[in-house]
């Protein structure tokens, strides 16, 4: 039996809904996403400039910055002397009248000498100023082992800065969050350590066309799995990766997280992931003590104990400063073999 029809109503169709366009996506370099980034802030906010050893009339040791001193001059791509201290201050000074600094560090091994400035100054400014100083200031650089530099030149410092309450952390792994990351960072209030590796500027990967960026402090799942959380960050995703496709092969689903930002951890993301997988290997380039790894296994246990059926497993870098022979390298540094045994140990499958 059919239904009756409103006589002199005529039927429409139904309005279409609109075609979403996906992005133009274009490959380009990490140093060339890097570069952009600042290149886009400095175009939008004049109060941006860039600051360190070779970024000018060299174009970047890493040529991060090439192009910048034509197209923006020396008076906001401006060459330093080897005085890591001294252009570090004057970043903080000028950070806290209003300006917009970057400063580069060639590698945050030679930051060292700075870290007076870094922790002392503008991670406290705005505590010691009761909120009068807001320091907006990005510190970036080369971070980590990058090949045979031996173990002054090879160091991690995501955990050491990490633990500096007024500092912000972040450490990408490829070109989109590089871009989208440091362009936050450009504009944040507080000061931001952005932490690369000389061994990544090469890497490329697609960023679309126009501006995009990504949030502060929001980790990302990187492969989407159910037997195993593997959590990483920074160049060490490269090894989480390739172990979660190895172990594809052998029929474990690993769900991969990126955390993109050291501080703030996003600990929803991670306790999210382990409570879906039981299970945890994190694979931190830092040495093992008081380490990210540590603070990530803690609020796990801590936040998700319940939900483990295997303790949490750390793959981290050998207790002992980086070697500088390629073996002993390769021996002391997170690797496939290493996760994925890490990986079969949680999951009982070798003791």
């Amino acid at each position: 039996m059919g239904f009756p029809v409103a006589q002199g109503i005529r039927s429409r169709p139904l309005p279409l809904a609109p075609i979403q366009k996906r992005p133009i996506m274009r490959t380009v370099q990490f140093r060339e996403a890097l570069c952009e980034a600042m290149s886009e802030e400095m175009r939008r906010d004049p109060n941006v400039f860039l600051m360190g050893e070779e970024v000018a009339e060299y174009d970047g040791a890493y040529k991060v910055s090439k192009g910048m001193l034509a197209e923006f001059g020396a008076k906001r791509v401006i060459d330093t002397p080897i005085a890591e201290l001294g252009f570090s201050a004057i970043g903080v000074g000028a950070a806290m009248n209003g300006l917009r600094p970057i400063v580069e560090y060639m590698t945050w091994n030679f930051a060292i000498l700075a870290a007076d400035q870094i922790i002392n100054h503008a991670a406290k400014m705005l505590q010691m100023s009761g909120g009068q100083f807001h320091v907006p200031i990005v510190f970036r650089g080369g971070n980590g082992s990058a090949g045979q530099l031996a173990a002054t030149h090879s160091q991690s410092f995501e955990a050491m800065y990490a633990n500096i309450p007024g500092l912000k952390v972040i450490t990408p792994s490829n070109p989109y969050d590089a871009k989208g990351l440091l362009k936050a960072a450009i504009r944040d209030n507080d000061p931001v350590l952005f932490m690369e590796s000389e061994r990544m500027y090469g890497d490329k990967g697609e960023i679309p066309d126009g501006e995009y960026l990504l949030p502060i402090g929001k980790a990302d799942i990187k492969r989407e799995g159910k037997d195993v959380t593997i959590v990483s960050f920074g160049k060490m995703m490269k090894v989480a990766l390739a172990a979660a496709e190895e172990l594809a092969k052998e029929g474990i689903d690993a769900e991969v997280v990126d955390l993109r930002t050291i501080r703030p951890l996003d600990h929803a993301t991670i306790l999210n992931s382990v409570r879906k997988t039981n299970r945890l290997v994190v694979v931190d380039e830092n040495w093992p003590v008081a380490s990210i790894s540590s603070e990530v296994a803690y609020r796990v246990q801590k936040d998700a104990f319940d939900f483990l059926d295997a303790p949490v497993l750390r793959i981290n870098q050998a207790d002992t400063p980086l070697p500088f022979t390629p073996t002993l390298i390769d021996a002391a540094l997170p690797s496939v073999p290493r996760v994925v045994r890490a990986v079969k140990e949680v999951m009982y499958l070798v003791k």
